[in-house]
């Protein structure tokens, strides 16, 4: 984009106005460019860090075009964006992103086709939707696995873990309303996943990999240094995903790790996500600022710097009173609040990051009692 470049002072739209939408909205504003905020929740966080707000859910199409109208470029917090309703908006506006990633990515089988397509390695699977294709899916993948509603569903959510024939009339009724998707549950050593951000020009640019600590089947901790075994590996798999699935914008990649040391692609998210989010403190770039260059058409920094090995923290809704007790005393904590109305236990309210060059890695104050 030469001749038609992104003017300071232009707008960019966001679907979506949570906790990555705000922080979207931040990086585009201190590059100098207004933000418009769609959501349906008038005390979303992004709200108060828009300059024009649309409360509308985000696949009405009125509220949509009209996002559209105030906006010179779009680009989305999530993927649960009805497709059909970004199509219509990608025929009107600039959607550097476009509809088909989301179409495939928001529903868990045909991302799994996708990405086993592109030759990537990914977790066995099969595709239930009957009391009989589940009973296929056992004999093949044998027991334990884990099954998924493909729509919707995050934290665990939409998931049942299968273990054995005691739990088969549990699993047999998500049978009845809903298409799942069975994995194989590995016999797992570690998780990972690698950020990236596309633009429209080809150009892409890498995160250090990080390695994520999960609680209750919710990112507790990801942890991030300078170098890393799977570096390689894990972006030879995302150049064979990308290479069958359109990328623009920043995206993150899931990997399992399991005990022979195998890596397996487990989910893609097409936007900013959770583990990436202590690039903001310990890289030359954050993840929100590298989205933003890339949807506006700018050139991409040529590799991302770390600056410090860094290790970030989430902050559920129990987690606040704890970290407000102890915030005073840790100068060396990076803390984002979201903004959040309501305060619910294990909703993400937030996150801390610590830059760990010459200290420890250690669980804080706040974690103390759960840990021990």
């Amino acid at each position: 984009m030469t001749s038609n470049r992104f003017k300071i002072g232009q707008s960019i739209g966001i679907i979506g106005g949570g906790q990555l939408g705000k922080m979207m909205a931040q990086s585009a504003q201190s590059m100098g460019y207004k933000v418009n905020i769609l959501d349906p929740d008038p005390t979303c966080p992004a709200r108060y860090v828009a300059h024009q707000f649309i409360e509308s859910p985000y696949n009405d199409l009125d509220g949509l075009k009209q996002l559209s109208d105030l906006s010179d470029v779009i680009t989305y917090e999530f993927e649960n964006i009805n497709a059909d309703t970004l199509k219509e908006i990608c025929a009107e506006n600039h959607v550097p992103q476009g509809h088909e990633t989301v179409g495939i990515l928001q529903n868990r089988l045909t991302e799994k086709e996708a990405i086993a397509s592109s030759g990537a390695i990914v977790v066995p699977y099969h595709k239930v939707d009957s009391k009989e294709t589940l009973d296929h899916a056992i004999v093949n993948l044998d027991y334990p696995i884990v099954l998924k509603t493909v729509f919707g569903g995050y934290d665990g959510k939409g998931q049942l873990v299968l273990k054995s024939a005691e739990q088969l009339e549990e699993a047999y009724n998500m049978t009845d309303s809903a298409v799942l998707v069975a994995e194989k549950m590995i016999e797992l050593d570690r998780e990972i996943s690698i950020t990236a951000t596309r633009n429209l020009q080809g150009e892409i640019c890498y995160f250090p990999v990080q390695e994520n600590v999960h609680r209750n089947q919710i990112l507790f901790k990801t942890t991030v240094k300078k170098e890393h075994a799977y570096t390689e590996q894990a972006i030879a798999e995302v150049e064979k995903i990308i290479s069958k699935i359109h990328f623009v914008g920043t995206f993150t990649v899931e990997f399992f790790i399991d005990k022979a040391g195998k890596l397996y692609v487990n989910e893609i998210a097409p936007r900013p996500h959770n583990s990436g989010h202590y690039s903001i403190e310990a890289c030359d770039y954050s993840q929100f600022d590298t989205h933003i260059l890339s949807v506006i058409g700018h050139t991409l920094p040529e590799s991302i710097t770390l600056h410090e090995d860094a290790v970030m923290y989430n902050l559920l809704g129990q987690d606040l009173d704890a970290m407000e007790n102890h915030f005073p005393e840790h100068p060396e904590w990076h803390v984002h609040v979201y903004g959040k109305e309501v305060r619910k236990e294990n909703r993400k309210m937030g996150h801390i990051t610590l830059l760990l060059d010459d200290k420890a890695d250690t669980y804080y104050p706040i974690y103390k009692e759960k840990m021990e």
